[in-house]
């Protein structure tokens, strides 16, 4: 078996994009999420170790120096920090000619070829759900008897036939040891999560067919795939065993609530544990299913809204009403469930009056918080195949020289910069109004902790609005 290293490679400071993150960029207020996919596959290599270098801001100086103790390293790369990870597999291979470097993540699960094509330091790129495949690779087998690589034999690449996606989801060990090994736990941080918090999947994939969302379409797939309901809640008591600082649980899977007899069952078991609980959800939830995950310990929804506009709603694919989203909103504020809402400007079918529309119906509905993020096309989205198509892309990647998001669609009667400006706008619309201030001034006057947090939040904030050039007419 090789001694391995994974590695979320150093890259823009703050930026939380890498093994992890649904949105890759550096946020407006610091923040960052676990390592999930390369945890999962650390638990399957013994011996291994994991380093997330942007939570725990090492450098690559710091990543070189301890590379040389390994015979493998395997990088989580992504769209907008390609070059800066490739730069990295340069250096560790420099300083070590004998270390294999293998490429995973969703980037170049769609790209597999150009990405190993961009420098001879890549020995091989693992496509799509590359656990058992990076497994393999480690224990020594020839490259030509692994699916799901794509490597070079004699000078030409080869992609080997993908790999099937896993079903039995229960075969994958915990990434319990590996986050106790590996992570300090109080480097991961999220403004609207208890902290200390920890995430990681339950299951893999998505149903719905959203046209933006990179995870389904590159990694995941759009089956639903699970570990049991007693797995499930084993796994959170081996946690709660190994870290027992953790305040709160979430799970990151792209729709948890996506199988409503299992949420509750799990829920309820969790309530055995004594946990505080959140999770990624879909806005349709009825009452009955929302009452009993509230009454077993689910404290907040993650629901991506993305916009107000119907239309719009419908040509990303979302498969959501506006009218049900109204009534699940309002079904958690009378049970209590706190919302962290999450909206996308510049999707297809954005204009000047449907970015009012959203801010609108955002202060309408009035989640507890909000992220409002610029549409990304990922490589391997439909979005991004339609933005070609239409040339709607800019030629300017995906983040600012910062690491800061930049609107990356651009349309005849929306240029891009127009809808990079929005975002302040929103913000500021949804913030600084005398409801939602009341709303924060209340919470923090509860807990200093609180208030620490959100004295923070707002410094970090304030500066991100001083980076942007805000449009007060949107």
């Amino acid at each position: 078996m090789k001694k391995t290293l994974f590695l979320n490679p150093p890259s823009f400071d703050g930026f939380d994009g890498g093994a992890g993150s649904r949105y890759q960029a550096k946020r407006e207020v610091r923040s960052f999420w676990y390592p999930t996919w390369l945890a999962q596959v650390a638990a399957l290599v013994p011996d291994s170790r994991l380093i997330d270098a942007p939570a725990r801001g090492m450098s690559l100086a710091d990543i070189v120096a301890v590379a040389s103790d390994f015979e493998m390293a395997v990088l989580y790369v992504s769209a907008p920090t390609f070059r800066s990870d490739i730069a990295v597999a340069e250096a560790l291979k420099a300083a070590n000619p004998q270390l294999m470097i293998g490429l995973v993540g969703a980037h170049v699960a769609s790209t597999p070829k150009t990405s190993l094509e961009a420098s001879a330091a890549v020995d091989f790129v693992a496509r799509h759900e590359f656990d058992y495949t990076i497994q393999e690779v480690a224990e020594g087998r020839p490259f030509a008897e692994i699916d799901g690589i794509t490597w070079r034999k004699d000078g030409e690449v080869v992609s080997n036939p993908d790999r099937a996606i896993i079903h039995d989801m229960d075969r994958l060990p915990s990434v319990a040891a590996v986050y106790r090994r590996d992570l300090v736990i109080e480097d991961y941080f999220i403004g609207y999560l208890r902290h200390p918090y920890v995430s990681f999947y339950t299951g893999r994939g998505c149903r719905s067919q959203c046209t933006f969302c990179l995870w389904p379409q590159t990694i995941g797939g759009h089956a639903y795939r699970t570990r049991s309901v007693e797995r499930v809640i084993a796994d959170v008591a081996e946690m709660q065993a190994l870290m027992p600082e953790v305040r709160e649980f979430f799970f990151d899977d792209d729709t948890f609530t996506d199988d409503r007899p299992r949420a509750e069952a799990i829920a309820r078991g969790l309530k055995r544990l004594g946990v505080t609980w959140s999770c990624n959800a879909k806005p349709n939830l009825p009452f009955d299913t929302l009452k009993v995950l509230r009454d077993n310990g689910l404290r907040l929804l993650l629901v991506g809204y993305e916009s107000g506009v119907q239309q719009i709603l419908n040509n990303i694919r979302k498969g959501t009403r506006i009218e049900v989203v109204r009534r699940f909103t309002e079904d958690c504020h009378k049970l209590g469930i706190t919302i962290h809402g999450t909206f996308i400007l510049g999707l297809p079918g954005e204009t000047r009056e449907t970015i009012r529309e959203t801010i609108a119906f955002a202060k309408d509905i009035n989640p507890h918080t909000i992220q409002v993020s610029l549409a990304a096309p990922y490589p391997g989205t439909l979005l991004y195949q339609q933005a070609q198509r239409n040339g709607w892309l800019r030629g300017n990647g995906l983040v600012q020289d910062d690491g800061l998001q930049i609107s990356a669609l651009d349309y005849p009667h929306l240029p891009s910069e127009e809808i990079f400006e929005a975002v302040a706008a929103f913000y500021k619309a949804f913030y600084f109004r005398p409801r939602k201030i009341a709303e924060i001034t209340l919470e923090m006057a509860g807990s200093w902790e609180m208030t620490r947090r959100r004295l923070r939040e707002g410094v970090e904030f304030f500066r991100f609005l001083r980076t942007r050039h805000c449009d007060e007419t949107v």
